[in-house]
C-alpha cells in the first residue's frame, strides 16, 4: 500500500461507497459512536471520514472535524454537511500519518475501516495518539487477519491485490498491537458476523511538560559616558 495506490482506490469507489459499504458497515459505526459516550463540548476527530457517513449518527453536543486522503471522497461528505445542517462539522483534506493539527488537540480520536488501508499504521497510530490529549480515548474499527483457517487461506491468496482492492485483507492484530503499543481497554465484534473488531485505547501519552521561564535579574542602566 503506497498514497497513490490508496487515492486511485477511493478515486474509483467514491461514486459507489455508500451504495456498497454503507449498510453493511453501518452497525459498527453506530456500535463505535455508542462506545465512545460523548460529552458536551467534547473535540472530537475521525480519521479517514470517507463520505462522511458516520457525521449524521454523532450527538449535535460535540464539535467534529473529520479528514480524508481523499478529494472524491471528502466532495460526498462536503454535501452531507450541507444537506444535513451539521453545523457542528469541519472537514479538511489531510494524510493522515502526517496531521497538521496540534498536539493534545482532541477530546477522542476514531479511525474506522482505515488501519488496514494506510501505508504505516504505526505512523498513523502515533499520530492519533499525539494529536489525543493524555488519558482520552482512541478508537478503531477494523478487519485483522482472521483465525479460521479457510478464511485465513481465503485472505492470504488475495493479499498481493491489496494495491487495487485499497486495503489489506490479511491484516494482523497481534502484529498491529506489538508495532503500535495500544493500550487496548476494550475489545469486540461488530458488522456481518462479528468479521470487524473494534477496539478502544486509552491514550497512554505522558503529558507535555510546561517550560518553566527562567528569572533573571533586572537589567542595569547603561552608565554614563
Amino acid at each position: 500500500m503506497d498514497i497513490d495506490a490508496i487515492r486511485k482506490s477511493y478515486r474509483r469507489y467514491a461514486r459507489v461507497y455508500d451504495f456498497y459499504f454503507g449498510a453493511v458497515f453501518e452497525p459498527g459505526r453506530r456500535a463505535v459512536i455508542n462506545r465512545m459516550q460523548c460529552r458536551p463540548g467534547n473535540q472530537i476527530l475521525e480519521v479517514g471520514v470517507g463520505t462522511g457517513l458516520s457525521l449524521p449518527l454523532y450527538p449535535d453536543h460535540v464539535f467534529l472535524t473529520g479528514i480524508d486522503l481523499s478529494a472524491e471522497m471528502l466532495a460526498y461528505a462536503h454535501s452531507r454537511v450541507e444537506r444535513d445542517g451539521l453545523a457542528n462539522v469541519d472537514l479538511f483534506e489531510m494524510d493522515a500519518e502526517q496531521m497538521s493539527f496540534a498536539d493534545n488537540r482532541f477530546d477522542k480520536v476514531v479511525a474506522m475501516y482505515v488501519a488496514s488501508v494506510v501505508p504505516h499504521p504505526d505512523r498513523l497510530v502515533a499520530e492519533m495518539r499525539r494529536v489525543c490529549k493524555p488519558g482520552g480515548e482512541l478508537f478503531i474499527v477494523n478487519h485483522f487477519h482472521s483465525r479460521h483457517p479457510v478464511v485465513a487461506r481465503l485472505e492470504k491468496m488475495i493479499a498481493p491485490l491489496s494495491r487495487m482492492l485499497g486495503f489489506r485483507p490479511d491484516f494482523s492484530l497481534d502484529r498491529f498491537l506489538q508495532d503500535t503499543g495500544l493500550e487496548v481497554v476494550d475489545k469486540s465484534q461488530v458488522n456481518l458476523l462479528g468479521y470487524w473488531t473494534l477496539l478502544r485505547a486509552v491514550n497512554n501519552k505522558q503529558p507535555t511538560p510546561k517550560r518553566e521561564l527562567l528569572e533573571l535579574p533586572p537589567m542595569k542602566a547603561a552608565a554614563a559616558g
